[in-house]
């Protein structure tokens, strides 16, 4: 593989499981040094021995706490020298509506999915700044209206496009620091088969999904997000800053699915 990352420091949230671990093995796969993030001590120290200690240092911490931006930031700094990218992938995720989502829940939701990015692109700035950096925020295309059982984690990622946009533009313009976002669209995580069963689908409910919702007859795969997500930590993306990625296999803005047997049961 084209080394597009090598010698580059990357600090990846969330990324001892799922899309973020996908970023942090193609990262390293690339040339990269990672700092890797998350809660579980037998996740984080799996991914560090699948990685290499060479290549990655883990952190574990609960991002809601105050002192947890500045201390991933420097805990990166102090293990490879530097800091050339931040990849905001840690999200709460969970159910809420406006009959269950009371003012905690919702204000969780806001806290992680995008004051926390927020104060990590804070913190990690002065290091951007010197290396002309990179930020990736990893959304969701439920950001652009979301799943009815979904509100409050959909505004989250909602605010987090926006945030996206704004310092993608302030940031390039002042600091040369491009900033993007990704939002992927169905992907099969461990998380997300877990959380699937728990609503009461079967085990294997992935491997036979109707047409309107996997065209392709799967959903996505971790490793397709990190793909374009080392593609946007390379140089070669150049001055693209402020844009978002929609990755789904089909069109999701605008997109009016035919209503007949092709997606309609009939008797």
């Amino acid at each position: 593989m084209n080394p597009r990352l090598e010698n580059k420091v990357i600090l990846i949230t969330g990324s001892v499981t799922g899309i973020g671990k996908a970023i942090a093995k193609r990262c390293v796969a690339e040339g990269a040094r990672v700092l890797i993030h998350g809660l579980e001590a037998d996740l984080g120290q799996e991914t560090l021995a699948e990685l290499g200690a060479d290549k990655a240092v883990l952190v574990l911490k609960d991002l809601a706490e105050e002192d947890a931006p500045q201390l991933l930031v420097e805990k990166a700094v102090s293990a490879f020298g530097k800091l050339d990218a931040v990849v905001n992938n840690a999200a709460q995720v969970g159910l809420g509506n406006i009959r269950d989502t009371d003012a905690k829940w919702f204000r969780r939701m806001l806290e992680i999915n995008c004051v926390v990015p927020y104060l990590l692109i804070r913190a990690a700035l002065p290091h951007l700044r010197e290396a002309r950096g990179s930020v990736i925020n990893i959304g969701s295309v439920n950001a652009w209206s979301g799943e009815p059982n979904l509100m409050p984690y959909s505004v989250s990622k909602g605010a987090l496009m926006t945030l996206t946009r704004n310092l993608g533009d302030t940031l390039m313009r002042e600091d040369g620091v491009r900033v993007n976002q990704i939002n992927p669209g169905w992907v099969l995580t461990e998380n997300e088969a877990k959380r699937k069963r728990s609503h009461g689908l079967k085990d294997d409910w992935y491997a036979d999904l109707p047409k309107v919702y996997a065209p392709a007859g799967r959903i996505l795969w971790p490793d397709e997000i990190a793909a374009c997500a080392a593609w946007l930590l390379a140089d070669e993306c150049g001055p693209i800053s402020g844009q978002v990625f929609d990755l789904e296999q089909h069109p999701f803005i605008g997109r009016n699915p035919p209503k007949d047997a092709s997606t309609i049961p009939t008797k």
